[in-house]
């Protein structure tokens, strides 16, 4: 009966210690592609839910050829994620690192970007 209990209660605290706290975290993404031309489409690609790296999430120009926004909602427990930005579905920054996005403390974080520009 001991060996029950003992038994019961181990796997009471695995079960309990394997669980991450999850967040849900709101990013506002702004992106200046006035560098760019021809301009069909822009979007951004991620590691983490909603976002994907197989398809463009689209953006939508608040000025037209200049800059474009999108907001998206992770529900995580990480307190970053990773994206490119895509102009004409051709990714930015071939052969460099991803952006890192740090999740603000509070829930939006506001992220500025010039496409394929990477940060200073």
């Amino acid at each position: 009966m001991r060996n029950n209990i003992v038994y019961l209660l181990l796997t009471v605290l695995l079960i309990s210690g394997c669980v991450q706290k999850t967040y849900q975290k709101t990013v506002v993404f702004e992106l200046d592609v006035s560098q760019s031309k021809d301009i069909k489409t822009v979007g951004v690609r991620g590691n983490d839910k909603p976002l994907s790296w197989d398809n463009s999430t689209p953006m939508s120009a608040i000025k037209k050829d200049t800059t474009y926004t999108v907001t998206a909602t992770f529900i995580t427990g990480y307190k970053f994620t990773e994206v490119k930005f895509t102009v004409n579905d051709e990714f930015e920054l071939k052969g460099k690192d991803n952006r890192r996005i740090n999740f603000s403390e509070k829930d939006t974080t506001y992220y500025k970007a010039v496409f394929d520009k990477a940060e200073q």
